[in-house]
Protein backbone atom coordinates (compact mmCIF):
# COMPACT_ATOMS: atom_id res chain seq x y z
CA UNK A 1 0.00 0.00 0.00
CA UNK A 2 1.40 3.03 -0.83
CA UNK A 3 -1.06 6.16 -0.27
CA UNK A 4 -4.32 4.80 -0.67
CA UNK A 5 -4.72 6.69 -4.27
CA UNK A 6 -7.31 4.58 -4.92
CA UNK A 7 -9.10 5.49 -2.04
CA UNK A 8 -10.86 2.09 -1.52
CA UNK A 9 -11.96 0.53 1.74
CA UNK A 10 -8.75 -1.60 3.36
CA UNK A 11 -10.98 -4.40 2.93
CA UNK A 12 -10.91 -4.19 -0.57
CA UNK A 13 -8.34 -7.09 -1.36
CA UNK A 14 -10.70 -9.52 0.41
CA UNK A 15 -14.26 -8.05 -0.62
CA UNK A 16 -13.70 -7.41 -4.50
CA UNK A 17 -16.87 -5.72 -5.60
CA UNK A 18 -18.02 -2.24 -4.21
CA UNK A 19 -20.94 -2.03 -1.72
CA UNK A 20 -24.11 -1.19 -3.48
CA UNK A 21 -24.92 2.68 -3.16
CA UNK A 22 -27.65 2.15 -1.29
CA UNK A 23 -25.89 0.22 1.33
CA UNK A 24 -22.93 2.93 0.89
CA UNK A 25 -25.19 5.69 2.04
CA UNK A 26 -26.84 3.81 4.51
CA UNK A 27 -23.45 1.98 6.03
CA UNK A 28 -21.85 5.49 6.26
CA UNK A 29 -21.79 6.83 9.38
CA UNK A 30 -19.10 9.88 8.54
CA UNK A 31 -22.15 12.21 9.11
CA UNK A 32 -22.87 11.86 12.51
CA UNK A 33 -19.24 10.62 14.09
CA UNK A 34 -17.37 13.10 12.75
CA UNK A 35 -17.58 15.12 16.14
CA UNK A 36 -15.59 12.37 17.69
CA UNK A 37 -12.34 13.75 15.64
CA UNK A 38 -10.88 15.55 18.78
CA UNK A 39 -11.09 12.35 20.73
CA UNK A 40 -10.15 9.85 17.80
CA UNK A 41 -6.82 12.43 17.17
CA UNK A 42 -6.08 12.33 20.85
CA UNK A 43 -7.01 8.51 21.66
CA UNK A 44 -5.00 7.85 18.42
CA UNK A 45 -2.06 10.16 19.59
CA UNK A 46 -1.33 8.07 22.82
CA UNK A 47 -1.84 4.76 21.29
CA UNK A 48 0.75 5.61 18.94
CA UNK A 49 3.23 6.53 21.83
CA UNK A 50 2.60 3.78 23.87
CA UNK A 51 3.70 1.68 20.51
CA UNK A 52 6.34 3.53 20.31
CA UNK A 53 7.24 2.85 24.21
CA UNK A 54 6.92 -1.12 23.53
CA UNK A 55 9.54 -0.43 21.04
CA UNK A 56 6.54 -1.97 18.32
CA UNK A 57 7.12 0.61 16.27
CA UNK A 58 10.64 2.98 15.19
CA UNK A 59 10.59 6.46 16.81
CA UNK A 60 10.72 7.75 13.29
CA UNK A 61 7.31 5.95 12.50
CA UNK A 62 6.20 7.56 15.68
CA UNK A 63 6.70 11.26 14.86
CA UNK A 64 5.49 11.06 11.26
CA UNK A 65 2.09 9.65 12.27
CA UNK A 66 1.84 12.26 15.12
CA UNK A 67 2.91 15.15 13.19
CA UNK A 68 -0.04 13.83 10.29
CA UNK A 69 -2.38 13.72 12.96
CA UNK A 70 -2.03 17.26 14.39
CA UNK A 71 -1.81 18.67 10.44
CA UNK A 72 -5.31 17.09 10.21
CA UNK A 73 -6.31 17.91 13.43
CA UNK A 74 -5.91 21.69 12.58
CA UNK A 75 -7.11 21.08 9.23
CA UNK A 76 -10.45 20.02 10.72
CA UNK A 77 -10.43 22.82 13.14
CA UNK A 78 -10.18 25.05 10.13
CA UNK A 79 -12.72 23.53 8.50
CA UNK A 80 -10.33 22.53 5.61
CA UNK A 81 -10.83 18.78 6.28
CA UNK A 82 -13.01 16.83 3.51
CA UNK A 83 -15.40 14.65 4.90
CA UNK A 84 -16.37 11.84 1.88
CA UNK A 85 -18.76 9.21 2.71
CA UNK A 86 -16.43 6.79 0.84
CA UNK A 87 -14.28 7.13 4.16
CA UNK A 88 -17.62 5.30 5.87
CA UNK A 89 -16.54 6.83 9.56
CA UNK A 90 -14.28 9.13 10.87
CA UNK A 91 -11.68 6.30 12.37
CA UNK A 92 -11.38 5.90 8.10
CA UNK A 93 -11.71 9.53 7.36
CA UNK A 94 -8.76 10.46 9.79
CA UNK A 95 -6.28 7.32 8.67
CA UNK A 96 -6.53 7.48 4.68
CA UNK A 97 -6.00 11.48 5.29
CA UNK A 98 -2.72 10.22 6.63
CA UNK A 99 -2.11 7.97 4.13
CA UNK A 100 -2.14 11.12 1.92
CA UNK A 101 0.36 12.29 4.36
CA UNK A 102 2.89 10.45 5.64
CA UNK A 103 2.62 7.62 3.03
CA UNK A 104 2.46 3.94 3.74
CA UNK A 105 4.17 4.31 7.89
CA UNK A 106 0.27 5.25 8.36
CA UNK A 107 -0.29 1.58 7.95
CA UNK A 108 1.52 1.48 11.39
CA UNK A 109 -0.97 3.59 13.15
CA UNK A 110 -4.13 0.52 13.47
CA UNK A 111 -1.35 -2.02 15.29
CA UNK A 112 -2.61 -3.47 18.16
CA UNK A 113 -6.40 -1.70 17.50
CA UNK A 114 -9.76 -2.43 16.38
CA UNK A 115 -12.52 -0.34 15.40
CA UNK A 116 -14.28 -2.12 18.03
CA UNK A 117 -12.13 -0.36 20.90
CA UNK A 118 -10.96 2.78 19.11
CA UNK A 119 -14.89 3.72 18.78
CA UNK A 120 -15.66 2.93 22.35
CA UNK A 121 -12.69 5.22 23.31
CA UNK A 122 -13.40 7.97 21.16
CA UNK A 123 -17.34 7.95 22.39
CA UNK A 124 -16.15 7.86 26.07
CA UNK A 125 -14.10 10.28 25.91
CA UNK A 126 -16.55 12.24 24.36
CA UNK A 127 -19.22 11.18 26.42
CA UNK A 128 -16.87 12.41 29.97
CA UNK A 129 -16.81 16.00 28.09
CA UNK A 130 -20.56 15.97 27.79
CA UNK A 131 -21.30 15.46 31.16
CA UNK A 132 -18.76 18.18 32.03
CA UNK A 133 -20.82 20.37 29.55
CA UNK A 134 -24.29 19.20 31.05
CA UNK A 135 -23.16 19.70 34.74
CA UNK A 136 -22.12 23.02 34.24
CA UNK A 137 -25.71 23.78 32.45
CA UNK A 138 -27.02 22.50 35.11
CA UNK A 139 -25.17 25.17 37.54
CA UNK A 140 -25.71 28.08 35.77
CA UNK A 141 -29.61 26.74 36.22
CA UNK A 142 -29.60 26.46 39.68
CA UNK A 143 -27.54 29.55 39.98
CA UNK A 144 -30.72 31.17 38.36
CA UNK A 145 -33.35 29.99 40.43
CA UNK A 146 -31.62 30.21 43.71
CA UNK A 147 -31.83 34.03 42.67
CA UNK A 148 -35.55 34.30 41.87
CA UNK A 149 -35.75 32.44 45.68
CA UNK A 150 -33.96 35.36 47.57
CA UNK A 151 -36.19 37.61 45.78
CA UNK A 152 -39.32 35.49 46.86
CA UNK A 153 -39.02 34.52 50.67
CA UNK A 154 -41.39 37.04 51.45
CA UNK A 155 -43.66 35.35 48.51
CA UNK A 156 -46.55 33.07 49.81
CA UNK A 157 -48.17 31.00 48.08
CA UNK A 158 -50.64 28.09 47.85
CA UNK A 159 -48.86 24.81 47.82
CA UNK A 160 -51.07 22.48 45.77
CA UNK A 161 -51.83 18.63 46.35
CA UNK A 162 -54.07 17.12 43.33
CA UNK A 163 -54.15 20.60 41.57
CA UNK A 164 -56.46 21.52 44.79
CA UNK A 165 -55.00 23.89 47.36
CA UNK A 166 -53.01 22.75 50.05
CA UNK A 167 -51.12 24.37 52.62
CA UNK A 168 -49.62 27.88 52.39
CA UNK A 169 -45.87 27.91 51.50
CA UNK A 170 -43.48 30.22 50.07
CA UNK A 171 -42.86 30.64 46.63
CA UNK A 172 -39.28 30.54 47.26
CA UNK A 173 -39.43 27.34 48.51
CA UNK A 174 -41.74 25.92 45.96
CA UNK A 175 -39.21 27.15 43.43
CA UNK A 176 -36.44 25.80 44.70
CA UNK A 177 -37.97 22.14 44.57
CA UNK A 178 -36.54 22.17 41.22
CA UNK A 179 -32.59 23.14 42.55
CA UNK A 180 -33.39 19.63 44.36
CA UNK A 181 -34.37 17.97 40.84
CA UNK A 182 -31.33 19.32 39.17
CA UNK A 183 -28.75 18.53 42.05
CA UNK A 184 -29.61 14.87 41.57
CA UNK A 185 -29.64 15.09 37.78
CA UNK A 186 -25.93 16.59 38.19
CA UNK A 187 -25.22 13.36 41.23
CA UNK A 188 -26.86 11.25 38.14
CA UNK A 189 -24.04 12.70 35.39
CA UNK A 190 -21.27 12.44 38.11
CA UNK A 191 -21.95 9.13 38.46
CA UNK A 192 -22.04 8.28 35.05
CA UNK A 193 -18.45 10.02 34.77
CA UNK A 194 -17.27 7.54 37.31
CA UNK A 195 -18.43 4.50 35.42
CA UNK A 196 -16.60 6.06 31.88
CA UNK A 197 -13.10 5.63 33.83
CA UNK A 198 -12.51 2.08 32.10
CA UNK A 199 -10.28 2.12 29.40
CA UNK A 200 -11.48 -0.03 26.55
CA UNK A 201 -8.27 0.64 24.00
CA UNK A 202 -6.41 -2.32 23.71
CA UNK A 203 -9.28 -5.02 23.72
CA UNK A 204 -8.62 -4.80 19.98
CA UNK A 205 -11.88 -6.15 18.25
CA UNK A 206 -13.29 -9.02 20.80
CA UNK A 207 -10.04 -11.30 22.06
CA UNK A 208 -7.15 -8.61 23.02
CA UNK A 209 -3.76 -8.86 20.94
CA UNK A 210 -0.42 -10.51 20.86
CA UNK A 211 1.23 -7.72 20.72
CA UNK A 212 3.23 -6.92 23.99
CA UNK A 213 1.05 -3.53 24.81
CA UNK A 214 1.00 -1.67 27.95
CA UNK A 215 -2.57 -0.72 28.70
CA UNK A 216 -1.87 0.89 32.04
CA UNK A 217 0.47 3.15 29.69
CA UNK A 218 -2.60 4.28 27.73
CA UNK A 219 -5.10 4.65 30.45
CA UNK A 220 -2.95 6.84 32.66
CA UNK A 221 -2.36 8.98 29.59
CA UNK A 222 -6.09 9.18 28.51
CA UNK A 223 -7.29 10.04 32.08
CA UNK A 224 -9.40 6.43 32.81
CA UNK A 225 -8.58 4.94 35.96
CA UNK A 226 -8.09 1.44 34.98
CA UNK A 227 -8.20 -0.83 31.73
CA UNK A 228 -11.43 -2.94 31.36
CA UNK A 229 -10.96 -6.47 32.49
CA UNK A 230 -12.68 -8.57 29.39
CA UNK A 231 -12.43 -8.18 26.32
CA UNK A 232 -16.15 -9.39 25.07
CA UNK A 233 -17.66 -7.23 27.25
CA UNK A 234 -15.68 -4.40 26.62
CA UNK A 235 -16.86 -4.23 22.77
CA UNK A 236 -20.24 -5.62 23.44
CA UNK A 237 -20.68 -2.54 26.51
CA UNK A 238 -23.08 0.36 26.08
CA UNK A 239 -24.55 0.34 29.23
CA UNK A 240 -22.88 3.67 29.65
CA UNK A 241 -24.79 4.69 26.85
CA UNK A 242 -28.34 3.94 28.37
CA UNK A 243 -27.01 5.13 32.08
CA UNK A 244 -26.13 8.82 30.18
CA UNK A 245 -29.45 8.53 28.18
CA UNK A 246 -31.51 8.18 31.20
CA UNK A 247 -29.44 10.76 32.87
CA UNK A 248 -31.12 13.07 30.62
CA UNK A 249 -34.43 11.75 30.19
CA UNK A 250 -35.25 11.99 33.61
CA UNK A 251 -33.36 15.85 33.35
CA UNK A 252 -35.84 16.07 30.55
CA UNK A 253 -38.74 15.15 32.57
CA UNK A 254 -37.76 17.84 35.65
CA UNK A 255 -37.72 20.62 32.96
CA UNK A 256 -40.99 19.50 31.61
CA UNK A 257 -42.70 19.19 34.67
CA UNK A 258 -41.23 22.97 35.51
CA UNK A 259 -42.77 23.71 32.12
CA UNK A 260 -46.04 22.30 32.50
CA UNK A 261 -45.92 24.46 36.30
CA UNK A 262 -45.27 27.66 34.70
CA UNK A 263 -47.73 27.17 31.37
CA UNK A 264 -50.57 26.56 34.18
CA UNK A 265 -48.77 29.23 36.38
CA UNK A 266 -49.48 31.75 33.10
CA UNK A 267 -52.52 30.91 31.87
CA UNK A 268 -55.59 33.27 32.29
CA UNK A 269 -57.45 30.70 35.38
CA UNK A 270 -54.19 30.68 37.83
CA UNK A 271 -52.09 34.72 36.33
CA UNK A 272 -49.48 33.70 39.12
CA UNK A 273 -46.66 34.40 36.90
CA UNK A 274 -46.75 36.60 33.75
CA UNK A 275 -44.13 35.70 30.66
CA UNK A 276 -42.08 38.60 29.26
CA UNK A 277 -42.42 39.24 25.72
CA UNK A 278 -38.90 37.66 25.11
CA UNK A 279 -39.94 34.43 25.77
CA UNK A 280 -43.88 34.23 24.14
CA UNK A 281 -45.15 34.38 20.82
CA UNK A 282 -48.87 35.71 18.68
CA UNK A 283 -51.17 33.85 17.39
CA UNK A 284 -51.80 34.64 13.60
CA UNK A 285 -55.69 35.04 14.11
CA UNK A 286 -55.95 36.40 17.59
CA UNK A 287 -54.31 39.40 18.16
CA UNK A 288 -54.78 39.32 22.13
CA UNK A 289 -52.48 36.13 22.48
CA UNK A 290 -49.20 35.63 24.05
CA UNK A 291 -48.70 32.02 24.09
CA UNK A 292 -45.89 30.05 26.14
CA UNK A 293 -44.52 28.31 23.03
CA UNK A 294 -41.39 28.34 24.83
CA UNK A 295 -42.38 26.54 27.46
CA UNK A 296 -44.32 23.93 25.43
CA UNK A 297 -41.75 23.52 23.72
CA UNK A 298 -39.40 21.81 26.65
CA UNK A 299 -42.48 19.90 27.19
CA UNK A 300 -42.81 18.57 23.80
CA UNK A 301 -38.86 17.70 23.62
CA UNK A 302 -38.81 15.76 26.46
CA UNK A 303 -40.53 12.73 24.11
CA UNK A 304 -37.53 12.71 22.30
CA UNK A 305 -35.01 11.83 25.37
CA UNK A 306 -37.75 9.00 26.21
CA UNK A 307 -37.92 7.69 22.75
CA UNK A 308 -33.71 8.17 22.24
CA UNK A 309 -33.55 5.90 25.28
CA UNK A 310 -35.80 3.27 24.49
CA UNK A 311 -34.06 3.03 20.39
CA UNK A 312 -30.95 2.15 22.86
CA UNK A 313 -32.91 -0.28 24.89
CA UNK A 314 -34.38 -1.83 22.01
CA UNK A 315 -31.39 -2.03 19.71
CA UNK A 316 -29.04 -3.50 22.82
CA UNK A 317 -32.25 -5.73 24.05
CA UNK A 318 -31.71 -9.07 20.99
CA UNK A 319 -27.91 -8.45 20.34
CA UNK A 320 -25.52 -11.50 21.26
CA UNK A 321 -21.83 -10.67 22.53
CA UNK A 322 -19.48 -8.43 20.80
CA UNK A 323 -19.39 -5.55 18.07
CA UNK A 324 -22.54 -5.42 15.41
CA UNK A 325 -23.78 -3.15 13.21
CA UNK A 326 -27.11 -2.30 15.31
CA UNK A 327 -24.67 -0.27 17.22
CA UNK A 328 -23.79 2.17 15.08
CA UNK A 329 -26.40 3.97 16.20
CA UNK A 330 -25.99 4.58 19.57
CA UNK A 331 -23.90 7.73 18.85
CA UNK A 332 -26.58 9.51 17.18
CA UNK A 333 -28.80 9.24 19.86
CA UNK A 334 -26.53 9.96 22.35
CA UNK A 335 -25.23 13.23 20.29
CA UNK A 336 -29.15 14.42 19.45
CA UNK A 337 -29.99 13.69 23.49
CA UNK A 338 -27.02 16.00 24.43
CA UNK A 339 -28.08 18.76 21.92
CA UNK A 340 -31.28 18.68 23.05
CA UNK A 341 -30.80 18.34 26.66
CA UNK A 342 -28.39 21.31 26.15
CA UNK A 343 -30.38 23.51 24.43
CA UNK A 344 -33.58 22.51 26.66
CA UNK A 345 -31.36 23.42 30.01
CA UNK A 346 -31.00 27.01 28.22
CA UNK A 347 -34.07 27.77 27.64
CA UNK A 348 -35.72 26.87 31.02
CA UNK A 349 -32.89 29.88 32.05
CA UNK A 350 -34.19 32.28 29.41
CA UNK A 351 -37.75 31.63 30.74
CA UNK A 352 -36.49 31.86 34.58
CA UNK A 353 -35.10 35.26 33.83
CA UNK A 354 -38.15 36.60 32.24
CA UNK A 355 -41.15 36.28 34.19
CA UNK A 356 -43.28 37.96 36.72
CA UNK A 357 -44.97 36.85 39.85
CA UNK A 358 -48.19 37.82 40.30
CA UNK A 359 -47.67 38.14 44.34
CA UNK A 360 -51.01 39.44 45.01
CA UNK A 361 -52.70 37.29 43.06
CA UNK A 362 -50.66 34.66 44.57
CA UNK A 363 -51.50 35.41 48.58
CA UNK A 364 -55.18 35.43 47.28
CA UNK A 365 -55.22 32.56 45.91
CA UNK A 366 -53.62 31.14 49.41
CA UNK A 367 -56.28 32.68 51.03
CA UNK A 368 -58.85 30.95 49.03
CA UNK A 369 -59.53 27.17 50.27
CA UNK A 370 -59.24 26.86 53.92
CA UNK A 371 -55.22 26.42 53.65
CA UNK A 372 -54.55 26.48 57.20
CA UNK A 373 -56.72 24.34 58.41
CA UNK A 374 -53.93 21.95 59.15
CA UNK A 375 -52.50 24.37 61.23
CA UNK A 376 -55.85 24.49 63.60
CA UNK A 377 -55.54 20.86 63.93
CA UNK A 378 -52.01 20.66 64.64
CA UNK A 379 -52.76 23.15 67.49
CA UNK A 380 -55.23 21.49 69.35
CA UNK A 381 -53.30 18.26 69.51
CA UNK A 382 -50.69 20.48 71.10
CA UNK A 383 -52.27 22.67 73.44
CA UNK A 384 -55.39 20.57 74.13
CA UNK A 385 -53.97 16.92 74.20
CA UNK A 386 -56.17 15.64 71.78
CA UNK A 387 -55.65 12.78 69.61
CA UNK A 388 -54.68 13.57 66.07
CA UNK A 389 -57.58 12.09 64.25
CA UNK A 390 -59.72 13.95 66.82
CA UNK A 391 -58.64 17.36 66.06
CA UNK A 392 -59.09 16.38 62.61
CA UNK A 393 -62.46 15.65 62.90
CA UNK A 394 -62.81 19.03 65.27
CA UNK A 395 -61.07 21.11 62.62
CA UNK A 396 -63.15 19.54 59.81
CA UNK A 397 -66.26 20.84 61.19
CA UNK A 398 -65.12 24.36 61.32
CA UNK A 399 -64.05 24.03 58.10
CA UNK A 400 -67.76 22.65 57.11
CA UNK A 401 -68.94 26.07 59.04
CA UNK A 402 -67.08 28.08 57.24
CA UNK A 403 -67.84 27.16 54.03
CA UNK A 404 -71.89 26.84 54.82
CA UNK A 405 -71.50 30.24 56.10
CA UNK A 406 -69.35 31.46 52.63
CA UNK A 407 -66.25 32.59 55.28
CA UNK A 408 -62.99 32.25 55.24
CA UNK A 409 -61.44 30.60 58.14
CA UNK A 410 -59.40 33.84 59.18
CA UNK A 411 -63.18 35.51 59.10
CA UNK A 412 -64.96 33.30 61.76
CA UNK A 413 -65.06 34.30 65.20
CA UNK A 414 -64.86 32.91 68.72
CA UNK A 415 -68.63 31.95 69.70
CA UNK A 416 -68.51 30.15 65.99
CA UNK A 417 -65.58 28.03 66.86
CA UNK A 418 -66.71 27.57 70.29
CA UNK A 419 -69.76 26.11 68.79
CA UNK A 420 -67.68 23.48 67.47
CA UNK A 421 -65.80 22.88 70.32
CA UNK A 422 -65.73 24.77 73.86
CA UNK A 423 -61.87 24.42 74.60
CA UNK A 424 -60.86 26.67 71.39
CA UNK A 425 -60.69 30.45 72.30
CA UNK A 426 -59.32 33.40 70.28
CA UNK A 427 -56.05 32.26 69.87
CA UNK A 428 -57.18 29.72 67.28
CA UNK A 429 -57.32 32.47 65.24
CA UNK A 430 -53.92 33.46 64.99
CA UNK A 431 -53.53 30.09 63.33
CA UNK A 432 -55.64 31.19 60.46
CA UNK A 433 -52.64 34.38 59.65
CA UNK A 434 -51.19 32.95 56.25
CA UNK A 435 -47.54 33.94 57.33
CA UNK A 436 -47.63 32.42 60.71
CA UNK A 437 -48.38 29.29 58.60
CA UNK A 438 -45.44 29.37 57.17
CA UNK A 439 -43.48 30.18 60.05
CA UNK A 440 -44.44 27.87 61.87
CA UNK A 441 -43.09 24.92 59.65
CA UNK A 442 -39.80 24.91 61.07
CA UNK A 443 -38.91 20.96 60.66
CA UNK A 444 -36.33 20.69 58.45
CA UNK A 445 -36.98 20.88 54.64
CA UNK A 446 -40.20 22.46 55.64
CA UNK A 447 -41.39 25.79 54.02
CA UNK A 448 -40.31 28.59 57.06
CA UNK A 449 -38.47 32.03 56.38
CA UNK A 450 -35.62 30.97 58.20
CA UNK A 451 -35.20 27.45 56.70
CA UNK A 452 -34.91 28.82 53.27
CA UNK A 453 -32.61 31.61 54.40
CA UNK A 454 -30.26 28.10 55.59
CA UNK A 455 -31.27 26.00 52.80
CA UNK A 456 -30.28 29.18 49.80
CA UNK A 457 -26.69 29.18 51.53
CA UNK A 458 -26.02 25.71 51.36
CA UNK A 459 -27.10 25.17 47.52
CA UNK A 460 -24.69 27.92 46.76
CA UNK A 461 -22.08 26.16 48.24
CA UNK A 462 -22.51 23.57 45.54
CA UNK A 463 -22.90 25.90 42.56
Amino acid sequence: MSKNKNNKPVWSTRIKKNSSSLFAKVGSSINIDKRLYKQDIYASSVHVEMLFKKKIISLQVKNKIIWGLKKIFNEINKKKFTFNNQSEDIHMSIEKRLFDLIGEDAGFIHTARSRNDQVIVDFKLWMIDASNDIIKEIDITIKSIIKIAEKNIYTIMPSFTHLKNAQPISFAHYILAYVEMLNRDKKRFLYNKESLLQNPLGVAAIAGTSFDIDREFTTKKLKFKNPTRNSVDTVSDRDFVLDFLYSISVCSNHISRFAEEFILWNSDAFDLIKLKDKVVTGSSIMPQKKNPDTLEYLRGKTGHAYGNLFSMLTILKGLPLSYFKDLQDDKELAFKSFDQIKISLQIMREVLNNFIVNKKKMIQLAETGYTTATDLADYIVREHKYPFRKAYLVTSKIVNLAEQKGKKLSELTVPEIKSIDKNLNESALKLFNLENSVKSKKSYGGTSFENIKKMIKKYKKHV
